[in-house]
């Protein structure tokens, strides 16, 4: 009696199977820490970022005034000429505002301080019976001088109405550096912030972590003129006027700032 064993080959295609699930978990696995670690990042991110909404946080405002002398005077200097000859008024306008500008420097005015704002030759017209007739010519020339030794401020505007400046647009007193003061100003500002926002914070039971935001607004000075009377007065004697005296008075620069500090 014979017997026949016959074997079938196993078929693979479990382990097949068992492979692909292994690793489409494995991806499955791998894309679920990947979108945990980006979520974990992000919400970390989003709570120390500066300008998250919904971070409890008040916001206060601080003001800083600095009060300054002006260190520095411009006074505006000039000359008018007329006459029918342009060579003429020229040479005689030229020589009056170089003897000025002589007399400045012997002032120990630096030749840098002394600018010519403006010169002008203009033609002089006279209307008779609807006709104009040319009947003759005006220059004016004019410097801004930058006086910074306040005490010879008057004695300045003196000198050139001596030496035949006929127009002097005024006065004006400045602060040559005002950036140093601004600075002086900001400081006081935040610290009048600061001090605010630790007396609200202690009456609501808050405590300060840190800013998260700032904003700054604040004035310069502005030149204050000062009018002039005309300097070509002379005095009954036909001596010149004595020199004005002149006081800068004081500026002020002020500071405002806006302060938000978060609170827990």
């Amino acid at each position: 009696m014979y017997v026949a064993l016959i074997f079938m080959p196993q078929s693979k295609q479990p382990m097949q199977i068992n492979k692909t699930l292994v690793v489409a978990i494995s991806l499955v696995s791998l894309a679920l820490v990947i979108f945990l670690g980006v979520k974990t990042r992000n919400t970390w991110e989003e709570y120390f970022y500066i300008g998250k909404s919904g971070r409890d946080t008040i916001t206060l405002d601080g003001q800083g005034k600095v009060t300054a002398k002006p260190d520095v005077a411009t006074v505006q200097l000039g000359v008018i000429t007329e006459g029918t000859s342009v060579k003429d008024i020229q040479q005689k306008n030229t020589d009056k505002m170089n003897a000025i500008i002589a007399a400045l420097k012997a002032m120990d005015i630096k030749a840098e301080d002394i600018q010519t704002q403006n010169y002008n030759l203009s033609p002089k017209y006279d209307w008779t019976d609807g006709t104009q007739k040319l009947v003759g010519y005006t220059i004016s020339q004019n410097i801004s001088v930058k006086v910074r030794n306040l005490d010879k401020t008057g004695d300045v505007v003196s000198k050139g109405g001596e030496l035949g400046a006929n127009q002097i647009g005024g006065v004006q007193f400045v602060i040559d550096d005002p950036n140093a003061l601004q600075a002086q100003a900001r400081d006081k500002a935040i610290d009048d912030a600061q001090q605010k926002a630790q007396v609200l914070a202690k009456k609501l039971g808050l405590n300060i972590v840190r800013v998260v935001s700032f904003a700054e607004s604040g004035s310069m000075p502005v030149p204050r003129p000062y009018l002039m009377m005309d300097n070509s007065a002379k005095s009954a004697a036909g001596m010149p006027e004595a020199a004005p005296q002149i006081e800068p008075g004081s500026e002020e620069v002020t500071a405002n700032v806006s302060v938000t500090f978060e609170v827990r």
